[in-house]
């Protein structure tokens, strides 16, 4: 390595050096109540959930799916308080097995991506007719 590079090699790596070590500064601000009481709900989400996770539909999907109930209780309780109250909601007012053409849609508008980039190969009838 020429002499000019090694001097800017040891000039970058120390001015990394400096600025690793200087302080970051952090910000606080006061909480509305409305924030410091959506923990309270906790409580509330869990019993929604257990409720529908309860239903004799749901029991037999997940054993249908060889799911342990164990499993998914820890599961649960592991969630931080807004995931579980996202996941009450969604449970409540989600179908059961979602919409099928919404899937089937993303997953066409992936591949057309996909194809126009030139990542895949998969329409290669698309184009004129051929003779």
């Amino acid at each position: 390595m020429k002499s000019s590079g090694k001097r800017s090699l040891v000039c970058l790596l120390s001015c990394a050096v400096m600025l690793a070590g200087t302080p970051v500064g952090a910000f606080a601000e006061m909480l509305p109540t409305s924030f410091a009481l959506q923990g309270t709900n906790r409580g509330a989400d869990i019993a929604r959930i257990d409720a529908i996770m309860a239903s004799a539909e749901v029991s037999a999907h997940m054993q249908k799916l060889g799911v342990d109930p164990q499993s998914v209780e820890r599961r649960i309780a592991a969630l931080t308080d807004s995931e579980l109250h996202q996941l009450a909601e969604r449970l409540e007012s989600d179908p059961a097995a979602g919409d099928a053409l919404a899937i089937i849609g993303a997953t066409f508008l992936v591949l057309l991506i996909l194809e126009v980039v030139g990542v895949i190969d998969i329409f290669k009838s698309i184009g004129p007719a051929r003779r």
